[in-house]
């Protein structure tokens, strides 16, 4: 049995899953996928199955009854792994934008509890972003860095790779994060925990396919929790 389990949270995403399954198991043979399906009206668990024969005892399904938010996916996610005992759990987008072929470096960081593959460190780039969507994720992630007092350069970065261990330790019943704001709230309670983090040069590559999830709902969820958060870190440091 693998002992690292990549989850992808979909919903309609049949125009992308089974290029991104195909991909990820061309470039990682020995890694286990499941697809976390919030009950995509467009068929797209229905393709996940077709797949399933070709990669036996390798891709798994996990249907949802609903679409709930990118957070609740995960922690599905994660609590199938559990049950299953995987040593590192991988994070990726279905639609392509994170590259199979960039996952083999985060998986060959085996000294850390938590690796983030980083678009805004040195080596990183995203490829068919406009400037609007660049400049709203460098200062997203500044004004992140600021308020909670990090070091990591792409705290809303999805693509990475958890030691089980860690997951373990966070308390994942509090977590509160519906949309991408997940991905900042697990870090930064990661790091408050001390756990050992490195970020690891990836290029993101724009969906050719279906839409973006991204919404200002979205922005505003993340914009207000990182808010919260950071007040609540200075009134910790005052007491």
């Amino acid at each position: 049995m693998s002992e690292t389990l990549v989850i992808m949270p979909t919903y309609n995403e049949s125009l992308n899953i089974e290029r991104s399954i195909e991909q990820l198991f061309k470039h990682n043979p020995d890694v286990h996928l499941l697809v976390v399906d919030d009950n995509s009206p467009d068929g797209t668990a229905a393709r996940v199955e077709k797949l399933m024969p070709s990669f036996a005892e390798r891709l798994f399904l996990l249907k949802r009854a609903g679409k709930e938010g990118l957070g609740p996916a995960y922690l599905a996610g994660f609590a199938w792994a559990f049950e299953r005992s995987y040593q590192r759990i991988a994070e990726m987008d279905a639609d392509g934008s994170h590259r199979a072929s960039d996952l083999g470096a985060l998986l060959s960081q085996k000294d850390f509890d938590l690796v983030i593959g980083s678009r805004w460190i040195s080596g990183g780039s995203v490829v068919n972003w406009p400037l609007s969507r660049i400049l709203i994720s460098k200062i997203g992630n500044l004004y992140t860095r600021i308020v909670l007092g990090t070091k990591v350069r792409d705290m809303t970065a999805g693509f990475r790779v958890y030691r089980g261990s860690l997951l373990k330790r966070l308390p994942l019943d509090k977590i509160a994060s519906q949309g991408y704001s997940f991905q900042v709230e697990m870090a930064y309670r990661s790091i408050r925990l001390n756990a050992t983090v490195i970020e690891v040069p990836i290029t993101f590559v724009e969906r050719e396919h279906g839409a973006s999830k991204m919404s200002s709902a979205i922005v505003f969820e993340a914009l207000w929790l990182v808010t919260k958060w950071g007040v609540a870190r200075i009134f910790r440091a005052k007491s």
